[in-house]
């Protein structure tokens, strides 16, 4: 398959479904506000980033894969809302190898584990992440002091969503990130690493969670701790749904410590 044939493969997929963007601006609408920020990183081909654009927010698209990141210029960089990264995000400023899928684009890691280990997971039979480029790879820390604090961030990349928490020092107010059941040590560490950055800063995270491209959150009542979801990712079968964790932070006040 040809890059040109795949990429508009995913342009069909992520954009000819009627009403999926006005689904998709009402859904983060909660997190994304009209003047607020919004990374976008993992952007492929920009569904994301159009929506967080939909509600008003400046959006800074992160994509290392050549290809879409030149697709995402011409999409969106001349609507003044939109900054396009070409770079890879992780635990420090360097360069890595970036694996991908010719054939697919919607994939792409950083991680050579996960690229070696992504065919044995249940509907991924066929991936083969069977080329590497050299990318700059950057940290969110070093994104924030250029672009600002963003008011979400929404994290897809393919088994190093740890690796991109790496690079942050600070908590920030909302995240999602994805989950894998049949390789489920990346958000893991993810939640891991959120939850130290909540107790150095005094305060804490809740989290919930959506299942595949359901645009809903699972838990309507209330929101879990970090334990409740750990538990639940632990529990879930290796052949079972995928999903985005949903992340939020709970200041904790002098009086409730």
């Amino acid at each position: 398959m040809t890059t040109a044939f795949a990429m508009l493969r995913s342009l069909l997929i992520y954009y000819a479904r009627p009403g999926r963007g006005a689904r998709l601006r009402e859904h983060y609408a909660a997190w994304v506000p009209a003047g607020g920020l919004a990374f976008d990183i993992g952007a492929h081909v920009g569904n994301r980033t159009r929506a967080f654009a939909a509600c008003g927010a400046r959006v800074v698209a992160v994509e290392p894969q050549a290809s879409l990141a030149r697709l995402l210029r011409r999409l969106y960089g001349r609507s003044g809302r939109v900054t396009v990264e070409e770079c890879a995000l992780g635990a420090e400023e360097t360069e890595v190898e970036l694996h991908m899928s010719p054939g697919n684009l919607t994939v792409a890691t950083t991680s050579a584990d996960w690229a070696a280990r992504a065919a044995e997971q249940p509907g991924w039979e066929g991936v083969e992440f069977s080329a590497t480029r050299t990318v700059t790879q950057r940290t969110l820390d070093a994104l924030i002091a250029e672009h600002g604090v963003p008011d979400f961030v929404k994290i897809d990349v393919e088994g190093s969503e740890d690796e991109v928490l790496a690079g942050l020092s600070r908590p920030l107010p909302a995240l999602s990130y994805e989950f894998l059941p049949a390789d489920r040590d990346a958000a893991y560490h993810a939640t891991v690493r959120l939850e130290f950055l909540a107790a150095e800063a005094g305060g804490r995270y809740e989290y919930n969670f959506s299942l595949g491209e359901e645009l809903r959150l699972v838990m309507t009542d209330r929101w879990w701790s970090a334990q409740e979801l750990q538990d639940y990712l632990a529990e879930i079968p290796a052949d079972g749904p995928s999903g985005d964790v949903y992340a939020r932070y709970v200041p904790v006040s002098p009086r409730s410590r």
